[in-house]
């Protein structure tokens, strides 16, 4: 009798959990079931917005040869200052070292004795005129960029030159050292402008004793490389 008891009380036990989960998850009572866990990676929360500029590397000639004309003024010591020009062939041997050849030509004028006598000439007409060829080595100093506006950068560089060479002058050849100085500036990738300061030193005799000559030159030349 007391065996049946148990086994009833049981059922009834039973059947009353059961109603009271049923009851709770009709109702809304008790806690909400997880969800299951989703193998999608979460969205991105920022989303930039780059704008890709559009960069154009510069085109610079990588030929080694250099070739240009030249104009300015020189001054002959003793002689006044005439018009100069010339032509130029440079090799870029490196970055920084570049071998030169030029050939110039310049007028000589009248010295001060010549134009206080009257008429007394110390050379003739035809050993006045000036033809000087050298050979030098350069060497750029300071190669950096030019700025022009906004957004226009153009190369540049300082240079710094010395050489040798002949002068024919006053019916004479003579050996000729040459220190100088310039600027070169790149209009593009195949074009350049030059500003040049030179000095042309020969030893001279013609007004009496024997001095070496100071012949300073400013030039203003165009290059194009090749």
């Amino acid at each position: 009798m007391e065996s049946r008891f148990r086994v009833l009380f049981l059922i009834v036990a039973t059947i009353s959990l059961s109603g009271c989960a049923a009851t709770k998850n009709l109702f809304g009572f008790g806690d909400e079931e997880a969800p299951p866990p989703s193998a999608e990676a979460p969205g991105q929360v920022i989303d930039p917005e780059v704008d890709r500029r559009e960069i154009k590397e510069p085109a610079i000639d990588r030929e080694d040869w250099e070739f240009g004309a030249f104009a300015g003024i020189m001054s002959i010591e003793d002689f006044g200052t005439d018009l100069s020009y010339g032509l130029s062939l440079a090799y870029h041997v490196t970055e920084g070292f570049f071998v030169e050849a030029t050939a110039g030509y310049s007028r000589a004028g009248y010295t001060s004795f010549e134009v206080l006598s009257g008429g007394a000439e110390l050379i003739s007409d035809d050993e006045r005129d000036l033809y000087y060829y050298n050979l030098s080595v350069g060497y750029n100093i300071m190669p950096g960029e030019v700025f022009i506006g906004e957004g226009r950068a153009y190369n540049s560089s300082l240079y710094v030159i010395a050489g040798l060479g002949s002068t024919t002058f006053a019916g004479d050849d003579r050996f000729t050292v040459v220190l100088g100085a310039g600027y070169r500036f790149l209009l593009n990738d195949a074009v350049a402008l030059h500003l040049d300061f030179r000095d042309h030193l020969f030893d001279i005799d013609i007004i009496g004793e024997e001095k070496t000559a100071h012949n300073l030159e400013a030039t203003l030349g165009v290059t194009v490389f090749f």
